[in-house]
């Protein structure tokens, strides 16, 4: 009986030690507004995501001993204003499919030696995208309504499925990076002219470097088809903390060659974020020039203002507007999820704002 008793504490020892070296969190974000949107016509509903993408996660990381340690994030969108969950995570060619933990799904091993991470991950040619954003590519204002796929069938604009990651070590006196590869696992179909084949294989990567107030940062990758298609996507973003303002740009191109034709798009970002007081000014310029195959006159211009008002360091009142001057048969949107007889006529411009609150936990 003696026995037992010290077998069975010692197990709860070892069990005790191995929970306090492991953590798991619970997080999430909770982003709705009102929002209206003129295109054709004039649309007036509850949205979500206007300066957060709302999400529910779960993170964790384990101890293994020797300075290597394993770690696992798995996250969700979310939908508050109809309380779904998850959403399309581009299996399938241009409809793609229902997921849960569609934002990331993830399990990594890190150590001095950096981050190896296997699963759904955001890809190395979004990180640029959005942290030199002001609007963070949410909302009525994200530079990602004026960039286009140029008619390809991509699945990896922003994440990426079945991806092998690397990312450099924190320790590099302000030098970051991380490389992906990513197998398309059959969700690359064949194509036409008219519907070409979607892409999910990607290899790309980024590196920057960032000291003090400066922030500068590199990014390239390329997503191919079975059929042969190919887009490309590079981009150079840099920011300037000022104290006063932290000035932001961005130059992005875009090229797909494939079944359609060549086509190009380059886009010049300039943006501004203000503090004043417990808020801040929120402020973008985005010009889209696109090229071949038809396309050489369909440009657009998107300009974005917005402020918002710091409650407390979890929630924020917020109000954003912007307007897209498209040419051409160019149709990009304030906000692309409109469709029905609001959906844009190609060369029509688009308007929309949006006032919300958004709550973190």
């Amino acid at each position: 009986m003696k026995r037992s008793l010290l077998a069975l504490a010692v197990l709860g020892a070892f069990a005790g030690a191995a929970s306090a070296q492991s953590s798991v969190t619970l997080f999430g974000v909770l982003d709705v507004n009102a929002q209206g949107i003129k295109n054709n016509a004039t649309t007036q509903r509850l949205s979500t995501d206007g300066i957060a993408s709302s999400r529910l996660g779960f993170r964790g990381v384990e101890d293994l001993g020797g300075g290597l340690r394993a770690s696992f994030h798995l996250e969700a969108a979310l939908a508050p204003d109809t309380g779904t969950a998850g959403g399309n995570n581009q299996l399938t060619n241009g409809a793609g499919s229902s997921a849960l933990f569609n934002r990331r799904a993830t399990v990594s091993l890190l150590g001095g030696f950096g981050e190896v991470r296997l699963g759904r991950d955001y890809n190395p040619t979004f990180w640029n995208l959005t942290n030199f954003d002001p609007f963070g590519t949410n909302g009525v204002g994200s530079s990602l309504n004026v960039l286009s796929t140029l008619g390809s069938a991509v699945g990896t604009q922003v994440r990426t499925n079945n991806s092998i990651g690397y990312f450099l070590p924190g320790n590099l006196g302000g030098l970051y990076g991380q490389a992906m590869v990513a197998a398309g696992e059959g969700a690359e179909r064949t194509g036409t002219a008219a519907a070409p084949g979607a892409g999910n294989k990607y290899y790309g990567g980024r590196v920057g470097y960032a000291a003090g107030p400066f922030d500068v940062a590199v990014a390239y990758g390329t997503t191919e088809s079975f059929t042969g298609d190919k887009f490309k996507l590079g981009n150079v973003g840099a920011s300037w903390d000022f104290g006063i303002a932290k000035i932001m740009a961005q130059y992005v191109n875009a090229k797909y060659n494939g079944l359609i034709g060549d086509r190009k798009q380059v886009n010049y970002l300039l943006g501004a974020v203000v503090p004043v007081g417990a808020g801040e000014f929120h402020a973008s310029y985005d010009r889209a020039n696109q090229s071949g195959a038809g396309t050489n006159s369909n440009d657009a211009n998107l300009m974005a203002l917005g402020y918002v008002y710091n409650l407390s360091k979890r929630t924020a009142l917020y109000g954003n507007i912007a307007r897209i001057d498209n040419k051409g048969a160019q149709a990009f949107s304030t906000n692309g999820s409109i469709t029905g007889t609001s959906l844009l006529t190609g060369g029509r411009d688009s308007t929309g704002y949006e006032v919300g609150v958004r709550h973190s936990f």
